[in-house]
């Protein structure tokens, strides 16, 4: 990818992606598309049946992340209001009917400052950060997705979020270097409980990480009454989450739902690339 900010640099930014693309794909081919700046990553849940019937689950608010990798996902979105909602909705739902989408589905949209927004993409599976949807709306996602696959027709009612919650990707990376894929043996671990605290997670104390795959290993799901008990109780569910033998993500987390730019909800995509690691 390339941004150009002036017609004396498209040439050799044009150049330079064609050679990138060549060598990396074997296709020289480019498009071009309007660069927003200072972006928000809102995502719209849908599900759709065989009938051409689809509905929406509301939004979800991916903007906390690291080379273009979310780390932290959140609904209701801090900057969304049930207008925009509304019409963000509307424009997932008519783009999953006009191709006759079946089953559940994430129509993704970059949002601007001046509250435009743009599609991006559409993820045709159940995403990583489907459970706070669930919460939110009290909607099982994976069982709506089988019902679907079993010829089911769904209601077609549009679901709007009840309650505030907010994901953690709890990766083995080391945060403090980058990032870091840690792989290695889980001595210890313990997990967190407590009300409107969740767990998704496959690994146990004695289970060895390999270096072959995503680092993600598990993911911290918080719900409550506002996007402010959340982030008090997801900065507790973290302090209390124990995982020792390799690095993981959870003091990045942490220091995160300390950070007064975060807590106010005024932040982009752009967010981590000037933030003090140091401080983790």
């Amino acid at each position: 990818m390339r941004i150009v900010k002036s017609d004396a640099d498209f040439k050799k930014a044009w150049d330079d992606a064609r050679r990138e693309s060549a060598a990396a794909f074997g296709n020289d081919g480019l498009y071009l598309e309007k660069f927003i700046e200072e972006p928000r990553h809102i995502e719209i849940q849908i599900v759709g049946d065989k009938n051409g019937l689809a509905c929406h689950l509301s939004e979800r608010d991916c903007s906390i992340q690291r080379r273009h990798q979310k780390l932290i996902e959140e609904t209701p979105s801090p900057v969304v209001n049930q207008e925009l909602r509304e019409r963000m909705g509307e424009a997932a739902i008519k783009g999953a009917s006009a191709i006759k989408y079946e089953g559940a589905g994430t129509v993704e949209f970059l949002l601007d400052k001046h509250g435009d927004f743009y599609f991006m993409e559409m993820n045709t599976r159940i995403q990583v950060e489907h459970p706070i949807t669930e919460e939110v709306t009290d909607f099982d996602l994976i069982k709506e997705q089988i019902k679907v696959a079993a010829g089911i027709e769904i209601s077609g009612k549009n679901y709007f979020p009840n309650l505030y919650s907010m994901e953690c990707r709890i990766n083995a990376e080391d945060p403090k270097a980058g990032f870091r894929p840690s792989p290695g043996k889980i001595t210890n671990l313990h997990l967190p409980g407590g009300h409107g605290v969740r767990i998704d997670t496959h690994v146990y104390s004695g289970y060895t990480i390999p270096p072959n795959y995503d680092s993600m290993i598990a993911k911290l799901i918080v719900s409550a009454q506002s996007r402010e008990e959340v982030i008090t109780r997801m900065k507790r569910a973290l302090e209390e989450f124990v995982i020792e033998g390799v690095k993981t993500t959870i003091p990045f987390h942490i220091k995160m739902m300390e950070d007064e730019t975060f807590k106010s909800g005024k932040f982009t995509t752009n967010f981590l690339d000037d933030w003090d690691f140091s401080k983790i």
